[in-house]
């Protein structure tokens, strides 16, 4: 049996942050209301790429209800209090304030239900000068410094996915899981607040460091790494690119002698300590990618994995869809079954079910029925 399995949680969520915080505890067997304007969560329009469906959509919305409710009417926002009322988990991310002028602030909501666990998800925080400021995944990359430290020396980049998003609907799910472990010990909820840039902020914590104490400036450097060398893609015969990373003197010597046939290279002055290959990381990555280039890829794979160095192929995501390792769920979208990628962690013995992507108010009528006065 799945462990949440007869929990209640009430989400009043749009785009990515919160939508994902409540699909892991739907996927844990939780029962996820999903609440909807009419025109539904505007992440259904980002594409159509899926069946006629939004990618983000299909991705963050299988196995919940929707239930469709207008927060400016009186009737639906007393539906709303009676159901939440009776759950164990309220998750909300519209902006700061929104819900409590409508009534459904965590903390009035709260005093009615001491047990339920309420989850605030935000852009900068319920509080502080940057609170009513939109917060789109990019602007949060840009603010938190994560574009200063993406992409090459001459430009900075976007991580390619919606990483501040993730991090922060990562944050919400174990900070529920948490509270809820604590309300078993304690018979008490919880108010949890989360944010985008709090999240990404945290991740930031290296360079911070480094910059704040060790008085350097972090550099952009693509595929490489600040600190370690040789460290990066380096193109094969057939033009794929072949990442590696060295992390110890082993692998170091493993690398010259038994990857690059190059005998002599270990125990050349330039590249003989740690701190001597990142400072000539130039003139030892001409060395390295003059040799790659007489290799393909398959051969150059087979030799670092041998000698036990570190090392991956630049794929695309056309080659992240055929890739051996790739585990996949079925969903139901509309009427046809699409497959997707599988959830990260995995329970043994429990088998996969087909989820299903419901429709906008495709539970509203049950739900309203459910809960009337």
């Amino acid at each position: 049996m799945k462990s949440l399995k007869g929990l209640l949680v009430v989400s009043l969520e749009q785009a990515v942050a919160a939508p994902f915080c409540s699909l892991r505890l739907a996927e844990a067997g939780a029962r996820v209301i999903k609440i909807e304007r009419q025109e539904g969560d505007f992440a259904r329009y980002y594409d159509k790429d899926v069946k006629g469906e939004s990618a983000y959509f299909v991705w963050l919305n299988r196995d919940k209800e929707s239930l469709v409710a207008d927060i400016k009417n009186n009737t639906d926002i007393k539906l709303l209090k009676r159901i939440i009322n009776h759950a164990d988990v309220y998750i909300q991310n519209l902006a700061p304030g929104a819900a409590e002028r409508v009534g459904l602030g965590t903390k009035i909501l709260r005093e009615k239900n001491n047990k339920l666990i309420t989850c605030d998800i935000s852009g900068y925080g319920q509080t502080g000068p940057y609170k009513d400021m939109k917060a789109y995944d990019l602007l949060v990359q840009a603010e938190t410094g994560l574009c200063s430290v993406t992409g090459t020396p001459e430009e900075e980049g976007r991580v390619g996915v919606s990483v501040c998003d993730i991090a922060c609907g990562m944050n919400a799910h174990s900070s529920i899981l948490e509270a809820l472990y604590n309300r078993e010990r304690t018979g008490k909820g919880s108010a949890i607040e989360v944010s985008l840039f709090d999240g990404m902020a945290d991740w930031m914590n290296v360079p911070y460091l480094q910059t704040r104490y060790g008085e350097r400036s972090i550099k952009r450097i693509g595929l490489s790494h600040p600190t370690i060398a040789p460290y990066g893609a380096f193109s094969s015969k057939c033009g794929k690119k072949i990442l590696i990373s060295i992390q110890n003197q082993r692998e170091w010597i493993q690398l010259c002698k038994s990857v690059l046939k190059l005998l002599n290279l270990a125990d050349d002055s330039r590249f003989n300590e740690p701190t001597k290959r990142v400072k000539n990381r130039k003139d030892l990555d001409l060395i390295i990618s003059n040799e790659f280039k007489k290799y393909d890829k398959q051969e150059l794979v087979t030799r670092l994995r041998k000698e036990k160095i570190a090392c991956g192929v630049l794929n695309s995501v056309e080659d992240l869809t055929e890739h051996a390792q790739l585990r996949k769920v079925k969903s139901q979208v509309g009427n046809n079954e699409i497959e997707l990628i599988d959830s990260p962690s995995m329970v043994l013995g429990q088998e996969k079910q087909v989820t299903k992507v419901p429709k906008i108010g495709e539970n509203s009528k049950k739900i309203r029925k459910e809960f009337s006065e």
